[in-house]
Parts: structure tokens; C-alpha cells; sequence
């Protein structure tokens, strides 16, 4: 018998925030600083729900450019730098997200696994008013491999068991819903053991096939213990 899910965990950039096309043209530009050309294409294709880390490093490695450490630490900054400043003029949380927060955050306990920097993750769920609604964050930091890896929604699933909710009966990966947006995302989720619930902000309901259920928005979502 299917067990119901008993966490929800939301991927952040493409799911909470509508900043994907910000974090494109902000690789595009970083990349362009070194010479390294990022199509639009590939972007989608290849890098969307990678951490900033690995979208660098494997964008210069694809054009022979130094990827060490150091310079991809640069890179990551930088694009940081101009995140803070682009996002405060063109904030978009998508519409439902607060509302689904507020419908299921008694019944569920709420994570987001992202592939984002800590301090902008923290920004965002402060700005859209649901900071206190979540339980756990995993962000970029937390991690040495990013989606599709499975190793952040893992790390989400071990803290979310340390809660005083969880202590008598621990949270199974089966017991867990992942929202995503891209195929990484789910990919990852699915690595984990877990169900997912896709949203067509990023890619088109077909291209999300491997989700239990695709839905337009999360307007009116309902999830069912």
C-alpha cells in the first residue's frame, strides 16, 4: 500500500522564484567576461538546477578554460554580486507558492533542497513572507555534487529526522514529495527514493514525464496525506 507523503520538499529558483531567466542572462554574463559564449540552448539543455559551481566548471571546461577551485570560486562570486543587485529590482515569487505554503505547512514539514547560495535562498523565502514556514534548508553550500546528484534531497531527508516530529517515527525518502521544475530536479528526487510533483515553469509537461503528476502552477495544489 502506497504510504502518503509526510514532507514536502520545494527545489527554490524555477519553484518559489521565477528567476530562471535572471540566472541565464547572469551566466551569460560572468561566461562572456571570460570569453566563454553560453547559449540559451544549452543552458536549458545542460545546465538548469546545476549549482553555480558546477554550471562554471563545466562550461569552461567544454571550451578548454582553466576550471580550478579558485576560478570557479571568482565566478561564483561574482555572479553573486550581480544576483543581489539584479533580484532586488526584479523580484517574482509565482503565483500559489505562498498560498500552498500557508494550505500545508501544519500537516507537512517543509525543506528546500537548491542548488542556490544560502544567504539568497534565506532572501527570498524572507521577501515572500514564508521564512519561518520551512524546517530545513539545503543549499549549494551544503553540498559537494548537485542535481541531478541525489545528495541534497539526502541531506534534506537526515535533517528534517532530527525534528522532535519525527523522533518516534523517522521520515522515509518514500514519505517525501519533491516540487521541482526542471529534469535534473526530478531526476534527483527520483534518485533519492523520493515522489516528485513537477511545475511547467522551466520545461514543458513532456519533458517532466519522469514526475509522478505535472501540473501549470501550484495555484489551488492541493496535497492529500
Amino acid at each position: 500500500m502506497e504510504v502518503g507523503p509526510r514532507a514536502i520538499l520545494f527545489d527554490c529558483n524555477g519553484v518559489i522564484i521565477d528567476d530562471e531567466p535572471v540566472h541565464l542572462e547572469l551566466f551569460r554574463k560572468v561566461l562572456r567576461e571570460e570569453g566563454v559564449p553560453l547559449s540559451r540552448k544549452d543552458y536549458f539543455k545542460k545546465y538548469l538546477a546545476m549549482d553555480d559551481r558546477s554550471c562554471f566548471r563545466h562550461a569552461l571546461l567544454s571550451r578548454g578554460k582553466p576550471a580550478g577551485p579558485a576560478v570557479v570560486r571568482d565566478l561564483v562570486a561574482r555572479k553573486a554580486v550581480y544576483y543581489e543587485r539584479a533580484i532586488k529590482e526584479r523580484l517574482r515569487i509565482f503565483p500559489g507558492v505562498k498560498s500552498f505554503v500557508k494550505r500545508h505547512r501544519a500537516r507537512f514539514a517543509l525543506a528546500v533542497v537548491s542548488g542556490a547560495l544560502r544567504r539568497e535562498i534565506d532572501w527570498i523565502l524572507k521577501k515572500a513572507g514564508i521564512a519561518r514556514d520551512f524546517s530545513a534548508v539545503i543549499s549549494a553550500e551544503d553540498t559537494r555534487r548537485g542535481k541531478p546528484d541525489p545528495e541534497g534531497y539526502l541531506k534534506a531527508l537526515r535533517k528534517l529526522n532530527r525534528l522532535p516530529r519525527f523522533r518516534k517515527r523517522p521520515l522515509r525518502a518514500g514519505e517525501c514529495l519533491a516540487i521541482e521544475d526542471s529534469i535534473h530536479g526530478v531526476r534527483a528526487a527520483g534518485r533519492a527514493g523520493m515522489r516528485a510533483l513537477a511545475v511547467t515553469n522551466s520545461y514543458p509537461a513532456l519533458a517532466l514525464k519522469e514526475a509522478g503528476r505535472v501540473v501549470k502552477s501550484l495555484v489551488g495544489v492541493k496535497i492529500n496525506v
